[in-house]
C-alpha cells in the first residue's frame, strides 16, 4: 500500500551511517524518512562502545568539520578519554573515547526524533521499487510502500545476517535481533553484485565477578581534549579501564577446542577482518606468543557489563568461560553475554562512484558495512557523505566528494572503489600517504570551508574558526619576531632540555627543535594567548614545517593526476597494448581520473602510460 506522504530521501538503517545520512538530509531542508528494524537501537555500538583511535579519530574530527554529529555525541557520552600514540609523531596522535553505550543511544534517538523534517519509523525493507534503474521507493514487510527521489542504504550486518557461537548458528543481525533476509534478493534481481563478510564481538562479563585487585588500572587523560571543535567546558568524570593478559594455559584451552570453532570447521563462508582477529586466530597465527593483552572496559554507568577488548571469539560459551577463568582477576568471572561471529551480505564497492552512488543506478547511495567496511567511524563518515550527495542529487546540484589528498574520508572512499575489497576494511593511519598533513588537529583547516559551502556549518561556528585561525597566524608572526639571546639564564635552561644556544635565535627557530615546546618558550619570556588546541596546532605546523612542505609537494603532484579526467564512455577495448588484466579492471571500475586509475589493483605504470597516450590523442582529435 502506497503511503500518502512522499519524501525527498529515504534512509534504510539507523546505525552510525544511517543517522549521519538522515541528519544531513534533514538539516539541508529535505523531507527525510529514516527506516530501522528497531527504534530502540539507534546508533547502537554492536561491538566495543568506543569511538576514535588511530585513523578513526581523524575520521571523527573530519566529520565534525563537515557538520556531522558523531563527534558531539562522543563528547557528550564518554566514560573515559585517552590520547593514543603520544610517544610517536603528531601524524598518528589519536583521541579515543570509551563510551556509555546506552547513553549514546539515548542521545542519538532524542536528536533524531527532534530534528525537523526527519521522520523515524520501524520497518523492514524487503524490496526496492525501480523504474529503468531509477529509484522510486521501497516496499516493507508489513505491506507499506514509501516513495522518494533518493535512497541511502545503510544496512550494517543485517542483510541475511547469521550469528555463530560454537557449532550452533541462528539468523540474526546482532545477538537477539532479527536479520533483514529479503532485501539482498531484490538487490541481486536488479543486478547489484553482493558478497559475504564476517565480523565478531567479545563476551561481556559481570563486573561484580571480577577481582580488579589483580588487574592493572588504566586511567583516562587529565588534559582537556574533545572530538568536536565546538565542545567546550570541563571533562566529564572518567571511569578506569583495566589491563589483563592471557597466558599459556588460556592458549592451551583454545587450541584444544578448535574442533568446536565454526571458523576452523569451515562453517563460516565469509572473510573476516584481518586487523581485528579473533582470540582463536591470534593464538593460531601468533603461536610464538604466550600472552595477549586484553582490556576490561565498562559498557556504561548503569550496567554491570564489562567488555573484554581483544577477546573477539565465536568459540562455544563453555570454552569462552573456561579460557577467561585462566586469567588472573577473572577466576570467578561470569559471562552476561557470549561473544559471537556474524556473517552478512555486502555489495562490492567498486560498483560505486566517489560520491557513494551506485554507478549504474539513478538516486541510490550506500554507506557503512554494506560497502565492505568495519567500524562505527568508517560508517558514519560514509553516511555523512552519502547523505550530502543524496540531498544534492534531489536538489539538482553537483555531487560532493573528497580526495585522499585532503582527508581520511577521501582516502577511505578512494580505497573502497579502487581496491578489491574482499574482507572488512578498517581505517588506519598507515592507509594514508599524506598522514602528516591529514592530522586530527587540523581537520577544521582542511574541511570547515567545505562544510560551510554545503550548508551544514553555521555562520557563527565559521566565524569562530576564522577568529581562531587569525589568532594562530598572529602568534606565528610573533614567534618569528621574538628573539632569544644566548645569555647565561637562557643557555642554562636550554641545556637542561638537552639543547644548545650559541647565537641569537627566534622563537620559531627554537620551536623547530624536537625538545622545545611552546611551554618551554614561556621560560624564555614568550607567553601565548592561544588555547591548548590552538597552541598544539601552531607548534606542529612550525616544528614539522619542512616535512609538511615535502608532503604538500607530493599532494600537488597527485592533484595533477586527479585533474586528468577519463571520459565515462572510454573504450578500453580499443587501447592497443593494454594488458588484459588492466583492461578488465578498468572496464569494471570505470575510474573517473588518471590518478584513480593508477591506484587500481591490477593496473601498472605501463598501463597508465598507454592510457595517457590514448587520452592525449583523443584530446587532439
Amino acid at each position: 500500500m502506497k503511503q500518502s506522504k512522499e519524501y525527498a530521501v529515504i534512509v534504510v538503517g539507523a546505525g552510525h551511517a544511517g543517522i549521519e545520512a538522515a541528519l544531513a538530509c534533514a538539516r539541508l531542508g529535505l523531507d527525510t524518512l529514516l527506516l530501522t528494524l528497531n527504534l530502540d537501537t539507534l546508533g547502537k555500538m554492536s561491538c566495543n562502545p568506543a569511538i576514535g583511535g588511530p585513523g578513526k579519530s581523524q575520521l571523527v574530527r573530519e566529520l565534525d568539520a563537515l557538520g556531522g554529529e558523531m563527534a558531539r555525541a562522543a563528547d557528550a557520552t564518554f566514560l573515559q578519554l585517552k590520547m593514543l600514540n603520544l610517544s610517536k609523531g603528531p601524524a598518528v596522535h589519536s583521541l579515543r573515547a570509551q563510551s556509555d553505550r546506552a547513553e549514546y543511544i539515548r542521545y542519538m534517538k532524542k536528536l533524531v526524533e527532534n530534528t525537523p523534517r526527519l521522520d523515524l519509523k520501524q520497518a523492514e525493507v524487503t524490496e526496492l521499487i525501480l523504474a529503468d534503474k531509477t529509484f522510486q521507493g521501497v516496499k516493507t514487510k508489513m505491506g507499506l510502500d514509501y516513495y522518494a527521489r533518493a535512497l541511502v542504504l545503510t544496512t550494517g550486518t543485517f542483510l541475511r545476517g547469521e550469528i555463530f557461537i560454537g557449532l550452533e548458528s541462528a539468523p540474526a543481525g546482532r545477538l537477539g535481533e532479527f536479520p533483514a533476509d529479503a532485501l539482498t534478493a531484490s538487490l541481486r534481481a536488479h543486478g547489484i553484485r553482493t558478497g559475504r563478510l564476517k565480523t565478531g564481538t567479545t563476551p561481556r562479563l559481570d563486573r561484580r565477578t571480577i577481582d580488579f585487585t589483580k588487574t592493572q588500572e588504566e586511567p583516562g587523560l587529565e588534559e582537556k581534549h574533545f572530538f568536536s571543535f565546538e565542545t567546550a567546558g570541563s571533562l566529564r568524570p572518567q571511569q578506569p579501564c583495566f589491563l589483563v593478559r592471557t597466558n599459556p594455559r588460556s592458549h592451551e584451552i583454545i587450541r584444544a577446542n578448535l574442533d568446536r570453532s565454526p571458523l576452523y570447521q569451515g562453517l563460516i563462508n565469509a572473510a573476516g577482518p584481518r586487523y581485528c582477529p579473533s582470540i582463536e586466530d591470534k593464538v593460531v597465527r601468533f603461536a610464538d606468543k604466550d600472552s595477549h593483552h586484553l582490556f576490561l572496559e565498562p559498557e556504561g554507568l548503569d550496567t554491570s557489563e564489562i567488555y573484554v577488548q581483544g577477546f573477539s571469539t565465536s568459540l562455544p560459551c563453555d570454552v569462552q568461560l573456561a579460557v577467561l577463568r585462566t586469567i588472573p582477576g577473572l577466576e570467578k568471572a561470569e559471562i552476561m553475554r557470549p561473544g559471537y561471529a556474524v556473517a552478512y551480505d555486502f555489495i562490492y564497492p567498486e560498483q560505486l562512484d566517489r560520491c557513494l552512488k551506485l554507478r549504474e543506478f539513478t538516486g541510490i547511495f550506500t554507506a557503512g558495512q554494506i560497502n565492505g567496511t568495519s567500524g562505527y567511524e568508517e560508517a558514519a563518515a560514509q553516511g555523512l557523505l552519502a547523505g550530502i550527495n543524496a540531498a544534492r542529487f534531489v536538489r539538482g546540484q553537483e555531487p560532493f566528494f573528497l580526495t585522499r589528498e585532503e582527508s581520511y574520508i577521501g582516502t577511505l572512499i578512494d580505497d573502497l572503489i579502487t581496491k578489491e575489497i574482499r574482507e572488512p576494511y578498517r581505517m588506519m593511519t598507515s592507509r594514508s600517504e599524506y598522514r602528516l598533513f591529514l592530522r586530527q588537529d587540523n581537520a577544521e583547516d582542511r574541511l570547515l570551508e567545505k562544510g560551510r559551502e554545503i550548508g551544514l556549518i553555521s555562520a557563527q561556528r565559521y566565524q569562530k574558526f576564522k577568529n581562531s585561525h587569525k589568532k594562530i597566524e598572529t602568534e606565528k608572526a610573533r614567534l618569528g619576531e621574538f628573539k632569544v639571546m644566548p645569555n647565561k639564564k637562557n643557555t642554562e635552561f636550554l641545556l637542561s632540555l638537552g639543547e644548545k644556544l650559541t647565537k641569537p635565535s627566534s622563537g620559531a627557530e627554537l620551536l623547530k627543535r624536537q625538545r622545545i615546546s611552546l611551554l618551554s618558550l614561556k621560560e624564555l619570556g614568550f607567553s601565548t594567548v592561544l588555547s591548548g588546541a590552538e597552541a598544539e596546532k601552531l607548534e606542529i605546523e612550525i616544528k614539522y614545517s619542512a616535512y609538511l612542505a615535502e608532503v604538500e609537494q607530493q599532494i600537488r603532484r597527485a592533484q595533477d593526476a586527479e585533474k586528468r579526467k577519463i571520459p565515462p564512455e572510454t573504450d578500453y577495448d580499443a587501447m592497443t597494448g593494454l594488458r588484459e588484466e588492466a583492461r578488465e579492471r578498468l572496464k569494471k571500475v570505470r575510474p573517473e581520473t588518471v590518478g584513480q586509475a593508477s591506484r587500481l589493483a591490477g593496473v601498472n605504470p605501463a598501463d597508465i602510460s598507454i592510457l595517457l597516450v590514448w587520452l592525449r590523442r583523443r584530446a587532439g582529435d
